[in-house]
């Protein structure tokens, strides 16, 4: 590394390659706390994390390490050793490169042989960048930052210039991942699944227009609940939903007995050619939300507090005298709020007919609201996307974010609160449904 040392501030002193792996680790596999404290010791205050600090001097010396002892088993024989004499091949000098690391950059120097035959695995030909520092980059992107904002991130925290084009290549490797993510193979039944759609800004064409990015969440036979992909088409339509609709009946999912909607017309149609035992249930959530936003927001608690009443009640006939009421206090200052909860009566009701075990399960949609709002969050920041790809992208990193949390807790996914008694009455009403395949 090209770096001035005052005379009066010691430099670190050099790691001799043979006795690294000596010196490195101790018994159990660990960092040697001796050799830490020498090397504090000798740096006598410098910088430890900054530009030539303790940590990149220190990276940078195990890199060469590393390299040399690869070539050493490459070769066959120990740096000056007679053996190689005659062997056919040798040493031959050093390379100059640099690489990107967490810890900033670090200019190393890669050994070479003179048949030029070796290939390095720990910093690979042509590799400028470690994996960890690809990592870093995702990571940024996955969280909503842009392109730029990254660039500048790095430049101020790592010291490290990369540039736009770089940014692009490396977020663009994970294209392949979520591919494989989308076609995966499925469960053969779930209890619930969840469509819902946000809409995001994306040019198409040369014009900037909103564009749907369709999400499908379901409730497995054991009560987990995972994403189970993300979809980009145009305003949200029943046609492209009969499309992922069949999308998932064809990566193995056989039946389903609750498909929760948003009430789009000619949804429920779609489902039910594709999965005909099913019952479409229309959202609770979006159905409140939905109407709620023609009341007056002073008189949002109260209209809540009745609105419960309705899909609370125990029966359609208590439902339907709960919107009466509800109609009878506001219907003539809020008479569209009222009419959302009549058109979509015939596919509220379902509900009605079951116990509150399996109710719950259908109306508490707590977790597809935040799985919502965190990707609206992450595609927020983006004025615009330049095409269907990079908010695909976005999104599957942001789902990676989200389901990655989920699994860090040893399990597939967030369970359902009170499962138990759910499956219960599941078997009791839809017997041996959950069992299939």
């Amino acid at each position: 590394m090209n770096e001035k040392i005052d005379s009066d501030r010691p430099a670190v002193a050099p790691v001799e390659p043979s006795s690294v792996t000596e010196r490195l680790v101790d018994g159990a596999g660990a960092i040697d706390p001796g050799l830490i404290d020498r090397l504090l010791r000798q740096s006598q205050g410098r910088d430890l994390l900054g530009e030539g600090g303790l940590v990149q001097q220190f990276t940078k010396q195990l890199l060469e390490t590393a390299l040399d002892t690869e070539l050493t088993d490459h070769l066959g024989y120990d740096r000056g050793d007679p053996v190689g004499r005659g062997s056919g091949n040798s040493r031959n000098g050093t390379t100059p490169k640099r690489v990107h690391t967490d810890v900033g950059t670090v200019d190393i120097e890669v050994p070479r042989d003179r048949n030029g035959t070796f290939e390095p695995a720990i910093v690979a030909k042509g590799q400028r960048r470690l994996e960890g520092f690809n990592d870093r980059i995702i990571a940024l992107y996955g969280r909503g930052m842009t392109v730029r904002d990254i660039q500048a991130h790095l430049a101020e925290i790592y010291d490290v210039e990369v540039s736009p084009d770089l940014i692009s290549k490396v977020t663009a490797a994970v294209l392949d991942d979520a591919k494989a993510w989308q076609t995966r193979p499925l469960e053969p039944v779930y209890a619930a699944i969840y469509l819902d759609a946000i809409s995001c800004k994306v040019r198409d064409n040369g014009v900037v227009a909103r564009k749907s990015a369709y999400i499908a969440i379901g409730v497995d036979r054991d009560g987990y609940r995972d994403i189970l992909g993300v979809w980009i088409g145009q305003a949200e339509g029943a046609k492209f939903w009969l499309k992922i609709v069949n999308e998932l009946a064809n990566r193995g999912v056989a039946d389903v007995l609750f498909v929760c909607v948003d009430g789009l017309k000619g949804l429920p149609e779609a489902i039910e050619s594709v999965w005909p035992q099913a019952i479409v249930q229309t959202c609770v959530v979006h159905l409140v939300r939905a109407s709620s936003r023609y009341a007056n927001w002073k008189e949002r608690k109260t209209i809540s507090s009745m609105m419960a009443e309705i899909y609370r009640a125990p029966n359609e006939a208590a439902a339907a005298d709960a919107l009466d009421r509800l109609d009878q206090r506001y219907g003539t200052r809020f008479p569209a709020m009222i009419k959302v909860w009549r058109d979509a009566w015939d596919r509220f009701v379902p509900m009605l007919d079951y116990p509150p075990e399996i109710r719950r399960v259908l109306y508490t949609t707590n977790m597809v609201e935040s799985v919502n709002f965190q990707l609206r969050k992450i595609t927020r920041n983006r004025g615009h996307f330049p095409h269907d790809d990079a908010l695909f992208k976005l999104l599957y990193l942001g789902v990676r974010n989200i389901t990655g949390k989920w699994r860090s807790k040893g399990k597939p996914g967030p369970g359902t609160h009170g499962w138990k008694e759910a499956i219960n009455q599941f078997e009791l009403f839809f017997p041996g449904r959950l069992d299939q395949g």
